[in-house]
């Protein structure tokens, strides 16, 4: 396997309306998606255009949400997860699991329509590491 492009950084909020607003407003963000939801990841979700790549704001979606517990330890959000695309999304899990990371989960349809999986922070040097296969669509 190897590393690919930089996808997304992933940022947990407690409201992507005020987050749309900051990057707007604060950023100078104008490439800003309709936010959507994912009920089967318990989250909204809503993709910020950067020239060089996005960030995704991702919100709960009621208390069983994956994003609430996050939230919980840290009530003004942050940095969640960083995304790095792989051609195979397959050949990437068996790699990770080959070196002993542990894969959370199988591979599922991710926000971008295309699968992804989590590597634990503990194998990816503190850092939740979102995997995802690289889109059909050109970038």
């Amino acid at each position: 396997m190897i590393l690919g492009r930089l996808n997304h950084v992933g940022v947990a909020t407690p409201s992507i309306e005020a987050s749309v607003a900051f990057y707007r407003d604060v950023m100078g963000a104008t490439a800003i998606g309709e936010p959507f939801d994912l009920p089967a990841q318990g989250v909204r979700v809503c993709f910020v255009d950067a020239p060089n790549t996005q960030v995704e704001l991702i919100e709960p979606l009621g208390d069983a949400s994956p994003i609430r517990a996050f939230l919980d330890k840290n009530p003004a959000g942050g940095q969640h997860h960083l995304c790095y695309e792989v051609p195979d999304i397959h050949a990437a899990k068996a790699w990770f699991e080959a070196k002993g990371a542990r894969v959370l989960g199988e591979p599922r349809i991710g926000a971008h329509g295309t699968p992804i999986f989590f590597v634990h922070p503990r194998d990816m040097g503190g850092v939740l590491t979102e995997i995802m296969e690289t889109p059909r669509e050109a970038h």
